[in-house]
């Protein structure tokens, strides 16, 4: 067969669960912060989960590609801009939001 490619097998890598550490608790964050909103207390809920993204953003930084887990999608760079961005933004929304009177 001139001019095909040959096909490999891919093996695929066994992961176990806990290899998707990061992810967990970053999610463990946010189930929290919707439990706090769900409670009526919404800035204090807001702001955790503000903290999730910020932890989201440090373990992003911190750990390389294949220990992040599905922390990483993108590039490192583009992961951060949005992941800062987004954690940013939700600071600053759960702060501008009055309270209720």
């Amino acid at each position: 067969m001139s001019g095909m490619a040959e096909i490999h097998q891919l093996r695929p890598r066994r992961r176990r669960w806990w290899g998707q550490w990061p992810l967990t608790v970053v999610l463990i964050g946010v189930v929290a912060s919707l439990a706090v909103v769900a409670l009526d207390r919404f800035r204090l809920g807001s702001l955790m989960l503000a903290a999730s993204l910020v932890l989201a953003f440090v373990l992003r930084l911190i750990l390389p590609a294949d220990q992040a887990g599905m922390l990483a999608v993108r590039s490192k760079r583009v992961d951060l801009v949005v992941l800062g961005t987004l954690a940013a933004a939700l600071v600053v929304f759960s702060l501008w939001v009055p309270p209720p009177a």
